[in-house]
């Protein structure tokens, strides 16, 4: 078993698409309409979907806002310079709301973002 992907809503799939590919460096796999229940799937990712998992963003045409939830939590994402990464972030527009640093209680450098659907992503540095 593999797991193959996580699928995101979002309110406005090129904010989003831009996010992930020109922010976040993953590339746009493939994007598919369906006219018949008015929605767009965009496929992103670091790899190809045979190979790695990926996310799965959801474009709802009637729907440009969901709420979040109390379950939801993050997205994680290695990452090799995670003080560069998040400056790159920064310049670009994105919100960086907890800067890198040690995790509490440990030492395993970590930073959070946020997508423009407010979606949480922690940022963890390698080793």
């Amino acid at each position: 078993m593999r797991l193959l992907h996580t699928m995101l809503r979002v309110g406005n799939l090129q904010a989003s698409i831009d996010f992930y590919t020109q922010i976040m460096g993953m590339k746009l796999l493939r994007k598919s309409d369906n006219q018949a229940y008015k929605y767009t799937l965009a496929f992103v990712g670091y790899g190809e979907e045979s190979d790695t998992t990926v996310l799965e963003l959801t474009y709802n045409w009637d729907t440009k806002e969901y709420q979040m939830g109390d379950a939801y939590g993050h997205i994680a994402i290695a990452v090799d310079n995670i003080y560069d990464l998040c400056e790159s972030i920064e310049r670009q527009g994105g919100d960086v709301y907890r800067q890198p640093g040690p995790v509490k209680g440990g030492n395993t450098v970590i930073a959070f973002v946020r997508d423009p659907d407010g979606y949480a992503i922690e940022l963890i540095e390698r080793k």
